[in-house]
């Protein structure tokens, strides 16, 4: 399995007779509503052989295919490096016997688009959570959803449903909301009965904790509180995982509040959500660029057992009108409408090596100038390699309906995935 950039005068059909690969196969793999594909648009190609273009190289043909070198040559011990002819056949190794464990997360819609959803996600998931349960400062759950219908296929599929919690309002995420439970004994022992409650009635195999803008001085209490909730739930055999913001360094104010040191000794497995570097109120940029990524994955092996990491990836992206204005908003696009996107206005597509990171610009119908970042097969391809080599429990995605075509390929590509 490896990527090709599109060049210009690149079609499908041309690329397809290139690699022995059906156009509509290509098209129907990468999700592509039409053909007019754009120059620098990377599109994945699931087969396990390769035909030796001119100009390649070893270096560059592993770096496409997602595997080392040394990888490559022990798939090709009857091939000398330094003589490749175009034309030639290269044996792409096979990596998937790494296995991971997955999460998605999934908002809640009706009953029959749920059981699509989650049977069409079931092979490459191991656990998938329902998004989302909101709780009071008394400590008491208070909403309901309809999601009988997505627990029951998930089961059917083999996947693990969880509840997410979350101090979700209506104004956003709110450090207050979560503190007033947090600093009420009473009151976190209610939610942490209404989380038990709730996952055992309505059949869930366990729960996401997804608390965001934790305070500083709520720190150690919000890791008392996962450890009273572990100790609640883990001996009726439910498993407790949790959403951490990315964290480089225990210097930034605003995430004080989360002691992954603390959190990791308490939860199954902890989601590092690796991304929004750049988001919707700052200015263009990578979401998630690899050298941030790297960092918080380094960040979070000291102090958490790589057992317990799930890397957890972005299925989108944004576009800014430029030139930039602070105070203004970014729209998000999933990361196949991002692609679309460049299709429709004939764009070309950039690749920022550093970054890991694909991006573009295009002048609207109104004469406004955008430009999008986003992911692709190549910065994904980057982040899964990411998560093996630092030997991750797995990966996770926020969210499953927003869409990214190649993506179950690579997965399948990188890892056999864990059902439990």
């Amino acid at each position: 399995m490896f990527s090709h950039t599109v060049r210009p005068g690149d079609t499908l059909f041309s690329i397809g007779r290139r690699y022995g690969y059906p156009a509509e196969n290509l098209q129907l793999v990468n999700g592509l509503t039409t053909a007019n594909i754009v120059p620098g648009q990377a599109l994945l190609l699931p087969l396990y052989t390769y035909t030796v273009q001119p100009g390649d190289t070893l270096t560059a043909i592993a770096r496409r295919s997602f595997v080392t070198v040394e990888q490559l040559r022990a798939a090709n011990p009857g091939v000398n490096p330094n003589a490749l002819r175009p034309g030639m056949t290269i044996t792409i190794p096979d990596i998937s016997s790494y296995l991971a464990t997955t999460l998605g997360y999934y908002v809640v819609r009706e009953p029959s688009a749920d059981r699509a959803v989650v049977r069409d996600f079931a092979p490459y998931s191991s656990y998938i959570t329902l998004f989302e349960y909101h709780f009071a400062p008394n400590g008491d759950i208070v909403n309901e959803l309809n999601d009988a219908a997505a627990i029951e296929e998930a089961w059917r599929n083999r996947v693990t449903p969880l509840a997410a919690v979350t101090n979700l309002t209506a104004e956003g995420f709110s450090p207050a909301l979560a503190g007033a439970v947090l600093n009420n004994p009473e009151a976190r022992a209610n939610l942490v009965e209404n989380i038990f409650y709730l996952v055992s009635q309505k059949g869930y195999g366990g729960v996401n904790i997804d608390f965001e803008q934790i305070r500083g001085e709520d720190r150690d209490l919000f890791t008392g509180f996962l450890r009273q909730l572990r100790d609640r739930l883990k001996p009726a055999g439910y498993v407790v995982t949790i959403a951490v913001p990315a964290k480089t360094s225990e210097n930034i104010p605003w995430l004080r509040g989360y002691d992954y040191g603390g959190i990791g000794a308490v939860v199954d497995y902890m989601f590092i959500m690796a991304y929004d570097w750049h988001h919707l109120a700052s200015e263009p940029g990578p979401v998630a660029p690899i050298g941030g990524v790297r960092a918080a994955v380094q960040f979070a092996v000291e102090r958490v057992p790589r057992q317990k990491i799930l890397l957890g990836l972005p299925l989108y992206g944004y576009d800014w009108i430029i030139p930039y204005r602070p105070g203004t908003l970014a729209t998000a696009r999933s990361n196949q409408e991002a692609i679309l996107t460049a299709m429709r206005y004939q764009t070309p597509v950039q690749y920022s090596l550093a970054d890991e990171s694909p991006f573009f610009r295009y002048t609207d119908e109104l004469g406004n100038t955008h430009e999008v970042w986003f992911e692709d097969v190549r910065s994904m391809g980057a982040k899964l390699t990411l998560a093996r080599q630092f030997g991750l429990a797995g990966v996770g995605a926020w969210q499953l309906t927003l869409g990214f075509a190649p993506g179950p390929w690579l997965l399948r590509k990188f890892f056999t995935i864990r059902k439990v």
